[in-house]
């Protein structure tokens, strides 16, 4: 199999019908983030960007590339959830990627944040036969440090390393679950809202497939944690829907193209049908525990965190 240019192919997306040397590969998925992030308007001259770094492929391609692409001022934010050697061994190539870069980065844990982590939760959750997953603390908490933490240094972006797997994953659970609301917030671009406590987030890889993205840090030798699963991740919607759309991709090759596609233009008529073009600025409420910006009066990191102090 040869690529276009004459050179010995070493990968082929099937869905364009076209093979890839070493070096075109590299162009394509440069061109490719690139592309999203020219077309959505991610990154503006003035942003200041944080990037979500676990330490993992996704999230280490990201930042790799918006450091070769971008001139801003870029930094990472490593989030320590106290998952054992899961966590660390991650944090340790992130480390080692940001020295490599040049990059300023910072890491924040769970315990100097909440006072306990993930270790601690999942024995509560086990004691106490509460009914809700390890990965619904971690999310909320994460996303909660995330937000936080980017605005505290003066972020106006966070970039983190959603693929296009993630998406169409993402995309059919909530078509599944009737979610109209984070249907919505999908896409390169998410969210409905516009204030100040809420950092944008930009997803520039959400094109760009689990596969392509492990195969563009072997070539260009960019450090990253493989192990694959979290020690304390369980059976969900999710996965179930991951296994369905793998096997879906492997019979009809460009199906998660395809949805997440399809999932944008569906997305972007509903919000032209309700008057949002773009992100509006709203004044939105604060949590009265916490006083980060919530649409409710107590946001989901402080109900979460109740429930566990209280259980």
């Amino acid at each position: 199999m040869l690529c276009k240019c004459g050179k010995k192919a070493i990968y082929e997306r099937r869905n364009e019908g076209r093979a890839y040397c070493k070096k075109c590969f590299t162009k394509f998925v440069e061109k490719n983030v690139k592309r999203v992030i020219g077309k959505n308007k991610l990154i503006k001259k003035d942003d200041i960007v944080a990037v979500g770094l676990s330490g993992g492929k996704d999230s280490s391609l990201l930042l790799f590339l918006l450091k070769k692409f971008f001139k801003n001022k870029i930094f990472a934010i490593m989030i320590d959830e106290g998952i054992g050697q899961y966590r660390k061994k991650s944090i340790k190539k992130g480390i080692e990627l940001c020295k490599n870069l040049g990059v300023e980065y910072k890491i924040i844990s769970f315990k100097e944040y909440f006072g306990f982590e993930m270790c601690d939760i999942i024995k509560k959750l086990n004691e106490k036969g509460m009914k809700v997953k390890p990965c619904t603390f971690c999310g909320v908490f994460r996303r909660y440090i995330l937000n936080r933490e980017a605005r505290k240094y003066g972020a106006t972006k966070v970039a983190v390393g959603i693929n296009l797997d993630d998406e169409a994953e993402s995309a059919l659970m909530n078509l599944v679950r009737g979610d109209i609301e984070k249907f919505l917030k999908l896409g390169a671009l998410p969210g409905l809202i516009k204030n100040k406590y809420l950092v944008q987030r930009i997803k520039p890889l959400v094109n760009l497939s689990s596969e392509e993205i492990y195969l563009y840090n072997k070539i260009n030798k960019i450090p990253f944690y493989n192990k694959k699963k979290c020690p304390y991740a369980i059976d969900s919607i999710r996965l179930t829907i991951r296994k369905v759309l793998n096997e879906l991709e492997e019979k009809y090759p460009g199906t998660k193209y395809q949805i997440v596609s399809f999932s944008e233009k569906i997305r972007k008529a509903a919000l032209k049908g309700i008057g949002y073009s773009e992100a509006k600025d709203i004044e939105i409420n604060k949590c009265k525990i916490c006083k980060e910006p919530t649409s409710r009066e107590i946001c989901k990191a402080c109900e979460l965190l109740e429930r566990i102090r209280n259980s």
